[in-house]
């Protein structure tokens, strides 16, 4: 016998079924003509109608929707032009040497039309069929759609393949839209002039978004619909503590930290997506602790997980080697730590005190997790006490390690503290 599935669980399950639709995250931007979803939509929808030629360049950081306004804008005119349209799909990474391209470009066209390809095919066989499909379906009223993702990899070396497409495109029997897809803003710059003469020069850039739409957007994917499958008085509560975590000051700090960090939609649904993992379950409700949570999972570092559990000598190796770069001094070794060592232990009589071979050890145990590391190669000759060494991780970590450690002596985090604020 199965058992019932609990209401948290049932909630939980729809917020991440939400935060894993990119059609859902996106679905906000078809609300306005200002947004590129609807720019791209007029110019390919009027492409197929007016049966044109057009190209577009979509430019911004990874992560910031691109991909996704694209398969928007598909879906929606499949629905409106079943049988007017075909999706040619490559990508730079895979396809950016010019006959691979080629030979994709005439599979799926072969895939599509329900033909048989030729695997022996030629690159200048596979580019003249190209040109006769573009031919054939544009005497059809068939527009042929161009995605072309990591567009900036396809403009390295001759070009042939863009060269060949934007030419074919040139006739009036052809109708064709090509969409490059870049993380580069000067993706355009890098086209042969042969190339870029025949290139729309039309241009749809995607920035991050601000504070404001990053939270209409967390409102979008997290407030529940009445139409969510759930019972009503659970989505009137739940919508109402949420609302009210939306006010709270620690929430908006959250959100200051991780637009700080990366403010990309990408990073905004996984942010999200821990944050509903996090929720109460008793409870049934997500709190602020649950942001909280998510933004500290995401902010864990692997040299701070290393830093966790050192010893109370090795501390005051990486305090004495701090203290050293203070009082800039750009080249020391293990010799000038062990004098910076001395004067403390002398100048506080603590009983913290251990013999070299003890420190050296500890000393080597701080290379092997990597916290700190040798200078060039240069010295490698000689033995590891006379080499130069740096610290490999940066005074906020140093100072973090030092309150999260139980162990830590107080006069450590005075000394360091001192030096900090000097």
């Amino acid at each position: 016998m199965v058992a019932a599935v609990s209401l948290p669980s049932q909630a939980q399950a729809v917020l991440r079924s939400r935060l894993c639709d990119p059609v859902f995250i996106h679905s906000a931007l078809s609300s306005s003509l200002d947004t590129n979803y609807s720019k791209l939509k007029y110019l390919v929808a009027s492409s197929v109608s007016e049966a044109c030629n057009n190209s577009v360049l979509l430019l911004g950081p990874r992560g910031c929707g691109k991909a996704a306004v694209v398969d928007m804008v598909l879906d929606d005119l499949k629905e409106e032009h079943p049988d007017a349209i075909s999706v040619i799909r490559l990508n730079g990474m895979l396809h950016n040497d010019d006959n691979c391209a080629m030979k994709e470009i005439a599979r799926q066209l072969c895939l599509e039309h329900q033909l048989s390809f030729s695997k022996m095919a030629s690159s200048d066989d596979n580019t003249e069929f190209m040109i006769d499909m573009l031919r054939e379906c544009g005497l059809a009223h068939k527009t042929i759609l161009f995605i072309l993702e990591e567009f900036d990899l396809f403009a390295q070396g001759k070009q042939r393949l863009l060269y060949s497409l934007l030419d074919a495109m040139q006739s009036l029997t052809s109708q064709a839209v090509v969409i490059g897809v870049s993380c580069r803003l000067d993706a355009d710059q890098l086209l042969e002039k042969r190339v870029r003469s025949r290139f729309s020069h039309r241009k749809l850039l995607f920035i991050s978004p601000s504070l404001d739409d990053i939270q209409r957007l967390v409102e979008h994917l997290l407030i529940l619909a009445k139409d969510s499958g759930l019972p009503s008085k659970y989505i009137a509560d739940y919508n109402s503590r949420l609302t009210s975590i939306f006010s709270d000051k620690k929430f908006k700090g959250c959100l200051n930290s991780l637009m700080d960090a990366d403010a990309t939609t990408s990073n905004i649904q996984r942010f999200l997506f821990r944050a509903v993992s996090y929720m109460d379950m008793e409870s049934g409700f997500l709190s602020v602790e649950s942001f909280l949570k998510a933004l500290s999972s995401m902010q864990r570092q692997p040299k701070m997980d290393s830093l966790q559990d050192l010893s109370i000598l090795e501390l005051y190796i990486l305090v004495c080697m701090h203290r050293l770069e203070s009082k800039e001094q750009t080249s020391y070794n293990f010799t000038s730590i062990m004098k910076e060592y001395r004067s403390i232990q002398d100048a506080y009589k603590t009983s913290d005190k251990y013999a070299s071979t003890v420190c050296f050890r500890a000393f080597e145990h701080l290379s092997d997790r990597e916290l700190i590391s040798f200078g060039d190669n240069r010295w490698r000759n000689q033995a590891l006490e006379y080499r130069p060494v740096k610290l490999l991780i940066s005074s906020r970590e140093l100072a973090e390690s030092l309150k999260l450690n139980t162990t830590c002596p107080a006069v450590l985090q005075k000394l360091f503290d001192r030096e900090r604020y000097m």
